[in-house]
């Protein structure tokens, strides 16, 4: 299933007031039609974490594909008096004609990576500026927080259940993120449905409580959804739930669903419980406030797997990934043929390094990755490096949209590829050094 939505609303207005102020002064100067290289990256990743994951690719390239100012988009900006006529006019034909690169959808990335790269006029690049970084900011926190999850499970299934916890559309990117950095379902059905999320679900304590008592709730559930299914055990006293389940449900039942309590004491009684009831395959699946912590202090655990919720889609405490979009080149005049001049702030705390980027990861004979390298000019094919830009958008033409197993698939290698101390769930810095190689001095 290719990665992308059928075309929709404008995603025109998701834009800052002022990317169109400055699209109005650049027309007036002539500015707006210099060529100019934008680059998206992070100056640092959240405090203590060893790499980031770059997602929200295949939803910008959406959003892109519907960046069109239309009568609505037109006769708001007019009504509200944001740009003058003439810049009104210029949006009305407004299409991106430029190119873009960008880091695989899944792939890993450090501190200076440039994760998604620009070029354009500067009129039709600056006013992408919001969009991108609102859909990249999220969706990279989510992933980020889902691949340490993931991480941590070792290899025990992860469901994403955090829709509840957050905006509606916050809830179906999450969904999509998570998917990509390993979780095996979602709750979400709008997930499922946009994105061919696989989807999972069976009952929360609303269930047994609307019922005459906890066995005629599971018997009504075995009844609809069979012996495979798993009943939630901790509404009323665990012990006595479990009994009622391999009594109702025999000893093939599916699985049973612990969701508050001390998880690791109650799921090693449950287990114990489970085995000499003869029911030895039935899973124990735990829910209820995890993170990456609770789910790696659960490792030695007899749990099965995880629901995670409210810290997935909240970025386990990072909501952010603080990338940023920064112009770092730019022509002297409206030649498409004049020669790109880097540029570069020199803001106290907030510097960017001028010129176009260009990114490798770079393996030793065992094929770990050692280190980021990020260049200055297109380097030659080395031996032991793999280039990490790929085409997104050629001459206006959307190319880079690919299948989400794809950016699926992606990561697992990109996290495999990794040095043991990536793993790490302690404080450290990031698992690999960023080397910045320039031909000339900037």
């Amino acid at each position: 299933m290719t990665d992308h939505t059928t075309g929709g609303a404008s995603s025109a207005l998701l834009t800052d007031h002022y990317e169109l102020t400055m699209l109005e002064g650049a027309l007036r100067s002539g500015a707006a039609h210099r060529r100019t290289v934008f680059e998206m990256f992070a100056r640092r990743l959240p405090e203590g974490r060893r790499y980031g994951v770059v997602a929200g690719t295949g939803r910008f390239l959406d959003a892109l594909r519907d960046f069109r100012f239309g009568t609505e988009e037109l006769d708001y900006l007019a009504d509200a008096r944001v740009v003058d006529e003439a810049t009104l006019d210029w949006l009305a034909d407004y299409r991106f004609t430029g190119d873009a690169w960008g880091y695989g959808e899944g792939e890993c990335y450090f501190p200076g990576s440039p994760i998604l790269v620009v070029e354009g006029s500067f009129a039709e690049a600056v006013v992408l500026e919001t969009v991108a970084l609102s859909i990249y900011n999220h969706d990279t926190a989510i992933a980020s927080a889902a691949s340490r999850m993931t991480t941590a499970a070792h290899g025990r299934p992860l469901i994403e259940m955090g829709s509840r916890r957050t905006h509606e559309e916050a809830a179906v990117a999450s969904a999509r993120a998570a998917y990509i950095s390993g979780f095996a379902t979602t709750s979400n059905l709008a997930a499922g449905h946009r994105y061919g999320v696989p989807t999972a679900g069976t009952s929360a304590h609303a269930f047994i409580l609307v019922h005459d008592n906890e066995r005629h709730a599971f018997r009504s559930q075995l009844e609809a959804l069979g012996s495979g299914t798993t009943l939630l055990v901790d509404t009323f006293d665990v012990e006595r739930a479990v009994q009622a389940a391999v009594e109702l449900g025999g000893t093939g039942l599916g699985g049973v669903r612990i969701d508050s309590g001390d998880l690791a004491p109650t799921a090693a009684r449950v287990r114990e419980q489970l085995d000499r009831l003869g029911a030895t395959g039935t899973r124990i699946v735990v829910t209820g406030d995890l993170d990456e912590y609770a789910i790696q202090a659960l490792a030695i655990a007899p749990v099965d797997g995880y629901g995670v919720g409210t810290s997935l889609v909240t970025g386990s405490g990072a909501p952010t990934a603080s990338l940023v979009y920064k112009l770092v080149a730019r022509s002297h005049g409206a030649d498409p043929a004049a020669p790109l001049e880097p540029v570069a702030k020199r803001s106290v705390g907030k510097p960017s390094k001028g010129g176009r980027k260009w990114a490798a990861r770079a393996f030793d004979e065992a094929g770990t990755a050692t280190a980021e390298v990020v260049f200055d000019h297109e380097p030659p094919q080395r031996p032991f490096t793999r280039p990490l830009l790929r085409r997104l958008v050629d001459g206006g033409e959307i190319v880079g949209t690919e299948p989400l197993a794809a950016a699926r698939e992606r990561h697992a290698r990109s996290v495999a590829e990794l040095p043991a101390a990536a793993q790490q769930m302690s404080r450290g810095e990031p698992a690999l050094p960023t080397r910045f190689e320039q031909r000339v001095g900037v």
